[in-house]
């Protein structure tokens, strides 16, 4: 099988399903958006971050390509059986973030991104998940937008934010004060 297929030459793709769209849609922006942020997980795995928080983020990015997988089928058109995201998915971040609080000292400011480039790479990967978060929001307005696929992105922005704290606490990064100057 060729990697490119010429279809896509005039500014169209296909979605599960046979629809062809626009690649400046939404529906187009919000799962590219997921695959940034995938690949950003996958700069983060590549550094030092502890072999459970790696395994983490592997899983993380199964259910990115699961997300991927909805958000790129036609939801009126498409009868292909894609992978499901449940509500354990959910609910694994809540644990994990749960987890990782228990060692982290308690937050009494807002922190500044950087320290390290592990550190660094959370919060851009944040950032992406944040992004990613409102296009599918803005999808949902008119297309259909699976619930779950809402919750788990805003929640895996909440699980970057930790990660990033629990990283920078492993690697005895002294967490940067903002310090607003009122």
């Amino acid at each position: 099988m060729k990697i490119y297929t010429k279809k896509g030459d005039k500014g169209k793709t296909g979605l599960i399903g046979g629809t062809r769209i626009l690649k400046s849609s939404l529906r187009i922006e919000s799962y590219g958006t997921v695959d940034e942020l995938n690949s950003y997980l996958g700069v983060v795995r590549d550094h030092e971050i502890g072999e459970e928080n790696k395994n983490q983020i592997i899983e993380i990015q199964d259910r990115l390509f699961t997300i991927g997988s909805s958000l790129a089928s036609d939801p009126e058109k498409s009868t292909m059986k894609i992978p499901d995201l449940k509500m354990e998915d959910v609910q694994f971040l809540e644990k994990w973030m749960d987890e990782m609080d228990e060692v982290l000292p308690p937050m009494k400011f807002f922190v500044l991104p950087g320290g390290h480039q592990a550190v660094s790479f959370c919060h851009v990967a944040r950032c992406v998940c944040r992004r990613a978060e409102r296009i599918i929001v803005q999808l949902n307005e008119d297309d259909f937008v699976a619930e779950l696929v809402l919750q788990y992105m805003n929640r895996l922005s909440d699980y970057l934010f930790v990660l990033s704290r629990k990283v920078a606490f492993d690697l005895k990064i002294e967490e940067q004060p903002w310090k607003p100057r009122v």
